[in-house]
């Protein structure tokens, strides 16, 4: 599940990436938030050459929408795991490999980036972070039990389809940057979903880009103090919607 916007030459590397993969999706799904037409004349040629099926999920650009677009895409998606990934990272050619190697019922899981500066190469500060290493990696996995839910990420998040529905996706109230993949995942910790933290695999290197607007972060915030404040285990403007 490849979430983009108007970033075509983005999208085209974190798809060239995908094609390097040890292992392969079953399909591609890209959840399009509104891009122009040459994006979607380059995923229809695309699909053509692929070797796995290319789905093209698209709704009119009206703002940033992305809780809305992955809703849409996730009910249109065949596959009974997702792993989930923005249109701005590069993921590692083992990438696709050490999720399902990750993934447990009951259990969702989330990886971390690696931000690229302006001219390409790693963050100074994320140079620990490259590192793939399967001893380390089980280490974490069982015995980090700490984390911020704040700190997860949709760029790098996987999850049964199943536990999705079962939580209603997304919150489509949450509109512009923010609070939107720490508030879905809160919900399927109070669902009794467990959280499973990848490190030193499913790398994702992040391509430099200026800062979304923030307008909404702080009423997309509230949102999710909300889902705290109440444990609340379903969205009401959700998924549900445009599930057959």
């Amino acid at each position: 599940m490849i979430s983009t916007y108007n970033w075509l030459d983005a999208l085209q590397k974190v798809l060239q990436g995908v094609e390097r993969q040890t292992v392969m999706p079953d399909e591609i799904v890209i959840a399009d938030d509104g891009s122009k037409e040459d994006t979607t004349a380059f995923i229809q040629q695309y699909a053509k050459q692929s070797k796995v099926p290319v789905r093209h999920v698209w709704h009119e650009d009206k703002g940033f929408r992305r809780s809305m677009i992955l809703n849409k895409a996730i009910a249109a998606a065949k596959g009974d795991y997702i792993i989930e990934m923005d249109g701005d990272v590069i993921p590692d050619r083992h990438f696709i490999e050490d999720h399902v190697a990750t993934a447990r019922k009951g259990c969702f899981v989330c990886g971390g980036r690696i931000m690229l500066t302006e001219d390409g190469r790693v963050a100074s500060s994320h140079y620990f972070n490259c590192i793939r290493s399967r001893i380390l990696r089980s280490w974490i996995l069982h015995n980090d039990t700490t984390y911020n839910v704040r700190h997860i990420k949709g760029c790098n998040l996987a999850f049964w389809r199943s536990d999705f529905i079962a939580v209603n996706g997304y919150d489509e109230d949450i509109e512009g940057w923010g609070s939107e993949d720490h508030e879905f995942t809160s919900r399927l910790l109070f669902s009794g979903v467990t959280y499973r933290r990848l490190k030193f695999g499913g790398i994702v290197y992040h391509l430099y880009h200026p800062s979304a607007s923030r307008e909404n972060a702080g009423r997309n915030d509230e949102i999710f103090r909300k889902v705290w404040q109440e444990q609340k285990k379903w969205a009401d403007n959700g998924v549900n919607k445009y599930l057959k």
